[in-house]
C-alpha cells in the first residue's frame, strides 16, 4: 500500500509524472479552437465564430446531442491529408506532456466522407501523424474506426468496405454518436463482419443509454471493451458480469460532467466502479470540448472523489492492461508504473 498524500500539491505532482495510456479519445474531439481557426483560414472556410473566445463560449452543453451538433460543425475545417496530420500530431504533442505512453484513438470517417472528404485522405493523414508520434515522441498508438450510430447499418457496411485497403493499420471498430434511440443491436451484422475480418470490437454504451444497451453491446456486438458504461451500475447482475469477465470500461469523467451525465464530479461513479471490482480507466474523450486532457481528468477526479495513490495507480494500470497491446508491452508498462510510484514515495 502506498502512503497517503501529504498535500494536494503532492497528489498533483504524482499525477503529473504517472505513465498513462488513453483508450477513449476521439481525434476529431481534440480540435482546439486555435487550430480550427488556422485550418479554416488555410482552407478558406467560413465558420460561424468570430474568435477563439466565442468558440469556447459555445462549449456549454446540456446533453450529448448539444455537443454533437457543434462537434460536427467544427469538423468541417478538416479537408486535406495535412489537416488530419496536423490535428492528430497536435493531440500527441499535447498528451506527451501528460506522460501518455500509448493511445488507442477513435476516428469517424463517416463524418468526413458525407461532406466530400475521401476516406483515404482522412486516414492517411492520421496514420502519418501516428507514425511521427512513435518516432518523435515515443508514443505508441492504434486506430479504431467508429461507425456513427445515428446513420444506418448499411452506411456502416459501406464504410467498412472503404476501409478494406487499410485494414492492416486499423485495429478495430467502434460505435459512437447519438446513443438514445440507436441501440447496439442496430449494428449486429456489421460488427459480425468486422470480427470475421479480425478486427477488435468496442462500443459506446451506458453513457446516456440504459443498462440494456450495455447488455446488447456484450451479447449482440460481442465487444472486447466497453466505452463509458456508467449506467451499468444500475444493474447489480450486470456489474457482477462485467467484473467476472474482466471487461475494461473506458470512463471519461470530465466528459460526463460537461454533458450532464453527472451534475457534480463528486457524484461520479468511478470510485464505485473500482470498489465493485470493475476494470475502470480514465480517459479524456473529446478534450478540446470538455476542458481537460488526461492529467486534468486524473487530477480533478482524484480531488473530487478523494482517490488514494493506490486507486490512482490502479486506474493507470488498468489503462495499459485494458489496451489491445501484447502481454510483453503490458508487463513492461505496469512495471514502469510500479517503479515510478516507488521512486516518488521512496518506498
Amino acid at each position: 500500500m502506498l502512503p497517503a498524500f501529504q498535500s494536494p500539491a503532492q497528489r498533483e505532482d504524482f499525477v503529473a509524472g504517472l505513465p498513462k495510456a488513453e483508450l477513449h479519445l476521439h481525434i476529431e474531439g481534440s480540435l482546439e479552437p486555435e487550430l480550427m481557426f488556422a485550418l479554416a483560414q488555410r482552407n478558406a472556410i467560413d465558420i460561424p465564430f468570430a474568435s477563439v473566445e466565442e468558440v469556447r463560449a459555445a462549449y456549454a452543453f446540456s446533453n450529448l446531442q448539444d455537443f454533437l451538433d457543434i462537434y460536427y460543425q467544427g469538423m468541417s475545417v478538416l479537408r486535406t491529408e495535412q489537416d488530419f496530420h496536423d490535428l492528430t500530431m497536435a493531440y500527441f504533442q499535447r498528451v506527451h506532456r501528460d506522460q501518455v505512453r500509448h493511445a488507442e484513438i477513435f476516428f469517424d470517417p463517416q463524418g468526413h466522407t458525407e461532406r466530400g472528404v475521401s476516406f483515404d485522405t482522412a486516414i492517411s493523414g492520421t496514420l502519418r501523424a501516428m507514425d511521427d508520434a512513435k518516432s518523435d515522441l515515443g508514443i505508441s498508438s492504434h486506430l479504431i474506426m467508429c461507425f456513427l450510430r445515428h446513420l444506418s447499418e448499411e452506411d456502416a457496411f459501406a464504410t467498412l468496405e472503404q476501409a478494406e485497403p487499410w485494414l492492416d493499420r486499423i485495429l478495430g471498430v467502434g460505435l459512437d454518436s447519438s446513443e438514445l434511440g440507436h441501440p447496439p443491436s442496430k449494428f449486429v451484422n456489421v460488427f459480425a463482419r468486422a470480427r470475421d475480418k479480425g478486427l477488435k470490437c468496442v462500443a459506446h454504451a451506458g453513457e446516456e443509454g440504459p443498462p440494456a444497451y450495455v447488455r446488447e453491446a456484450l451479447d449482440s456486438l460481442k465487444i472486447d471493451r466497453l466505452d463509458h458504461g456508467n449506467r451499468s451500475l444500475e444493474d447489480g447482475e450486470l456489474v457482477k458480469r462485467l467484473a467476472e469477465e474482466g471487461m475494461t470500461l473506458t470512463v471519461c469523467p470530465l466528459s460526463n460532467l460537461a454533458l450532464c451525465v453527472v451534475d457534480d464530479l463528486r457524484q461520479h461513479p468511478l470510485k464505485k466502479m473500482l470498489d465493485a471490482g470493475l476494470r475502470a480507466t480514465i480517459n479524456s474523450d473529446d478534450p478540446s470540448y470538455f476542458g481537460g486532457y488526461m492529467n486534468d481528468n486524473f487530477l480533478r477526479t482524484a480531488e473530487a472523489l478523494d482517490l488514494t495513490a493506490d486507486e490512482i495507480v490502479t486506474l493507470a494500470k488498468n489503462g495499459f492492461s485494458g489496451s489491445f497491446e501484447d502481454a510483453e508491452f503490458q508487463t513492461r508498462a505496469l512495471g514502469a508504473i510500479d517503479q515510478y510510484a516507488a521512486e516518488f514515495f521512496k518506498v
